[in-house]
């Protein structure tokens, strides 16, 4: 495998799996372009060197093939005002005449969007076929898609074998997303925490499990933390609960002793009496709710001890919210975690946010910037910390 910056791309044409799997507004307006922002470092060393950039992508998941709604000509506007006004052009398939007439005369400088993968099911199902079709569309193949690298699609791993291993290479964000997850799982400074976070135990166990083997200390806060509280005997009130995980929660708190690895739940928490923004609210110790009320986020006790864990900590994960913090009452909890993180952070500790919810925390609360890195791969770092090997990262390193 090539190393994307030591690459000079002058008179090449980079085939490049970007995730440009962004939200729309009803009228196509984009709401959020974090992964769009994210991949521009890699074009822009491209265009710079003198080369030309040919873009593949899959948006949201047409079911029935080409649809208006999720053509990725709702993006080439944006995309020009991003590249500072970079000729940006689009093909209106992704493989077929009309692509490989475009990008054939593609000049230096010069950017080729093409249409939905998914438009064909040939992508999802990993064809072989298909993805060679794709290969004949440019000189060098890069994958800078970490969002879809779990996936064995035709675009983010097949695609890979009709390059040889000088053109095929991961761009800046695999490279940053690659890095900074091995930094996290394989070369971890300790004390090692892992805040886990979110509704179900059940999305967590496989992580959790193989963060046993590495961390010192696991932070459990969200909805997730309630069927610990359950398990051992804990009053709940009516909050989430997966009962079927009452025994898997308990083997997990045996294993982590077993182990020395310090499991924290949160002592106490910010109860409401209803699912909504206007709930009355009280604070109740985790394990002792009143029926009728519900945990919807960490007290301020669990906030002080989790900072404190937090602080004396020099490698950090985060995955998942420790409340329901798109309602004002319940953010106080994620809150003075991304608070924490950051503060760890500056005082030399190494940081990695990841998961859709703590992405969008980090963001909302302004500390995305405070952090040392914010993943935007969802579903593959997961499946990444949960140990599994990730197709579109095995394609290229093979």
């Amino acid at each position: 495998m090539s190393r994307f910056t030591d690459h000079n791309f002058s008179g090449q044409k980079a085939l490049i799996r970007v995730d440009f799997n962004v939200p729309l507004d009803a009228s196509f307006n984009i709401t959020d372009d974090t992964r769009m922002k994210a991949t521009i470092p890699t074009i822009t060393k491209i265009l710079n060197d003198g080369g030309s950039v040919i873009l593949m992508s899959h948006l949201g998941r047409p079911k029935d093939g080409p649809t208006d709604k999720y053509s990725l000509k709702h993006l080439v506007n944006h995309l020009i005002k991003l590249l500072n006004g970079a000729t940006v052009k689009f093909a209106d398939d992704c493989i077929g005449a009309e692509a490989y007439e475009k990008s054939a005369s593609l000049q230096p400088g010069e950017v080729l969007l093409l249409q939905n993968l998914r438009f064909y099911k040939e992508e999802e199902k990993g064809d072989l076929a298909f993805a060679e079709k794709l290969s004949k569309l440019g000189d060098v193949y890069i994958n800078d898609a970490f969002g879809t690298a779990h996936r064995a699609h035709a675009s983010t791993a097949v695609i890979a074998q009709f390059f040889p291993g000088d053109k095929k290479m991961f761009g800046t964000v695999m490279d940053g997303e690659v890095s900074s997850a091995e930094k996290v799982m394989h070369k971890s400074e300790k004390p090692f925490t892992a805040i886990i976070g979110g509704a179900k135990v059940s999305d967590k166990i496989l992580i959790i499990e193989n963060l046993l083997e590495r961390a010192d200390n696991i932070i459990i806060g969200g909805g997730m933390a309630y069927t610990f509280m359950k398990a051992q005997g804990g009053q709940i009130g009516s909050s989430l609960c997966e009962m079927d995980r009452l025994d898997t929660a308990l083997d997990l708190l045996k294993k982590a002793e077993a182990k020395g690895v310090c499991i924290h739940l949160p002592s106490d928490s910010i109860i409401a009496d209803k699912f909504a923004a206007d709930a009355n609210i009280s604070t109740a110790p985790s394990h002792e709710i009143p029926d009728g009320w519900m945990g919807l986020d960490i007290g301020q006790n669990a906030c002080e001890q989790f900072t404190n864990c937090i602080m004396h900590s020099k490698t950090i994960l985060w995955n998942g919210p420790m409340g329901v913090f798109e309602m004002e009452k319940f953010q106080h909890g994620t809150k003075a975690i991304a608070t924490a993180i950051a503060a760890s952070t500056e005082a030399g500790a190494f940081s990695l946010v990841g998961g859709g919810d703590s992405v969008a925390a980090v963001n909302q609360f302004g500390f995305a910037d405070k952090v040392s890195y914010v993943s935007t791969g969802g579903g593959a770092l997961l499946e990444y910390f949960e140990g599994k090997v990730l197709p579109g990262i095995a394609a290229i390193n093979d």
